[in-house]
């Protein structure tokens, strides 16, 4: 036995058709394309779908686009901190995930918001302020630290 014995077994492999290449092949005149009509006369975009309108123009365009570099914040409002906190208290991003007040697994950092009122004195540590809500926190004479 050797190499020179082995061979395709029989019907696995056929011939590459050469088509358009005259009568003689089987393939010759329209060259498997039939008769008439533009797909016989010339090369048809695939995504033709022979004058009806397009899928890509039925289906809705998602508009704009998402900055890579966008960061987005887990939102704390004045009055979150309100109910969730006593006077004194020390306001950390982790003492407001163990409170259950935000979760930070998919977020970038913490913002606090002006929505409702403070009137405690609070020690708050985040990585964004609000312009209304560092005026709420310093006027009850408490501390906003930026991280």
């Amino acid at each position: 036995m050797g190499l020179h014995n082995f061979s395709p077994s029989p019907g696995s492999t056929t011939r590459r058709r050469r088509i358009a290449r005259g009568i003689g092949s089987g393939m010759g005149k329209t060259a498997t394309r039939g008769t008439k009509g533009q797909k016989a006369r010339r090369q048809i975009h695939p995504n033709f779908e022979g004058g009806q309108t397009p899928i890509f123009r039925r289906l809705p365009v998602k508009k704009g686009f998402r900055n890579v570099n966008h960061k987005e914040y887990a939102i704390v409002n004045l009055d979150d901190l309100e109910k969730n906190f006593e006077k004194g208290a020390e306001i950390t991003p982790e003492v407001l995930e163990s409170k259950g007040i935000i979760s930070l697994s998919k977020k970038d950092g913490v913002k606090i918001l002006a929505f409702g009122t403070l009137s405690k004195k609070l020690k708050v540590s985040a990585h964004k302020f609000s312009g209304k809500a560092e005026e709420a926190i310093k006027a009850n004479g408490g501390e906003a630290v930026t991280l």
